[in-house]
């Protein structure tokens, strides 16, 4: 019992020092069995999101983490609203072109773009609750994670589970996450990417370079995040002026 008291304020202290945590705006349910750790409520962002679960999996004694945070969206959507939103954003990616989209509605599949002769992928779209669930099979580890940056970038998203594979398979490493990234943050309008600098290290990306306001430093951030695998994000960006 002493122990799962120690293990529980030491998560915490962790998440109290996390900035953008905020625990008094936006408080986190924690259950602690078994090693396992639970975490439950909503957070501010993507960012807030892994640097919670980051910091709580860092904690001695936590042998495991069940998510259960999800995003104040920008924007309330019912589920069949956001699930529209996300499959138009599918639609419109030209590295995507070549999959079939189907929008699981109420567990039955609805087409959303057939499947003909020159495809080469099919991702299925479902919404829950906010949370979107992407499943299928695409030709590239970056059309997987392309498919769920575009999901999590729909203002009414609270969760992405982007349980898509990748045919054939690809043995992933820190270059297709560095090449994930840039790609990422090229389609970011927000974003120059023509500043930035990535690098990644066993699933940790570093950013470096210049960017014209905090704001722009920030969601260079949280697009990183967004990046299926990313596992750590170290933010050297510097604001112009």
């Amino acid at each position: 019992m002493e122990d799962k008291e120690r293990i529980m304020s030491e998560v915490v202290a962790a998440l109290e020092r996390e900035a953008s945590v905020n625990l008094h705006r936006f408080p986190v349910h924690l259950e602690f069995n078994d090693g396992a750790l639970t975490l439950e409520g909503e957070v501010a962002g993507i960012t807030a999101k892994k640097k919670a679960l980051e910091g709580a999996a860092a904690v001695p004694g936590v042998t495991g983490i069940v998510d259960r945070l999800r995003l104040v969206p920008a924007q309330r959507m019912e589920d069949g609203e956001l699930r529209d939103h996300v499959c138009t954003a599918l639609l419109a990616e030209n590295l995507l072109a070549s999959c079939a989209v189907w929008a699981i509605v109420k567990g039955r599949p609805e087409v959303v773009r057939e499947a003909d002769q020159g495809m080469d992928g099919s991702i299925d779209v479902e919404v829950n609750d906010g949370v979107v669930i992407l499943n299928g099979a695409v030709p590239s580890l970056s059309a997987k994670r392309l498919a769920g940056v575009l999901a999590w970038w729909v203002p009414g998203s609270r969760d992405v589970v982007n349980g898509v594979e990748v045919s054939p398979p690809e043995e992933d490493n820190d270059d297709e996450v560095v090449d994930a990234v840039r790609l990422v943050l090229e389609k970011d309008p927000f974003v120059n990417a023509s500043q930035v600098r990535v690098a990644c290290r066993d699933y940790g990306v570093t950013l470096e370079g210049i960017v014209k306001s905090e704001a722009q430093r920030r969601m260079a951030e949280a697009d990183c995040w967004y990046v299926f695998r990313v596992d750590r994000v170290a933010n050297l960006l510097r604001v112009e002026g």
